[in-house]
């Protein structure tokens, strides 16, 4: 799996309806206040092992700042939420040619099962996660606070 995290301020998504270009009204939007707001791609290879792995690493990452400044604060302690967006164009490889190959990115009915059950997972460490729409043209607004950027890659973390 590969994960962008970003640590915002606020976030929010609203799914396009792909006909008019406007908010599709079956989607109701999803908004979070600070907390992460996730880019989640998924492998076919990806399971049980990579989603109980990124969990824990996202519950207890310490990011947020204390009283002193430094980033030693996790989510739990900001009492902070999760906006989690699937993007499988994060296996967009460009090695050759200038158009991506996606062949790295899972199926898409493998990795939308993987994606609800990461998302769960990380719910079970008990925090709010929001979720776009899987397959959906989405809006994805928000503000990176710090700015703070994180990668995360099970094929690179878990070796």
């Amino acid at each position: 799996m590969r994960i962008v995290l970003q640590k915002v301020s606020q976030a929010s998504v609203n799914v396009v309806d792909e006909q008019t270009g406007l908010p599709d009204p079956s989607f109701e939007p999803q908004h979070i206040g600070t907390g992460y707001m996730l880019l989640v791609a998924v492998k076919d290879s990806d399971g049980d092992e990579q989603i109980a792995w990124l969990a824990r690493k996202i519950a207890n990452l310490r990011v947020f700042e204390d009283n002193e400044g430094k980033m030693n604060r996790s989510l739990a302690d900001v009492d902070g939420a999760v906006l989690s967006i699937s993007q499988f164009t994060l296996y967009g490889n460009v090695r050759k040619g200038n158009r991506p190959s996606f062949i790295e990115a899972g199926s898409p009915a493998h990795a939308e099962q993987v994606w609800h059950a990461f998302n769960k997972a990380l719910a079970n460490h008990g925090f709010t996660v929001l979720e776009g729409r899987f397959g959906a043209h989405m809006r994805v607004n928000l503000t990176n606070d710090g700015p703070v950027t994180i990668l995360f890659d099970t094929d690179e973390l878990m070796r």
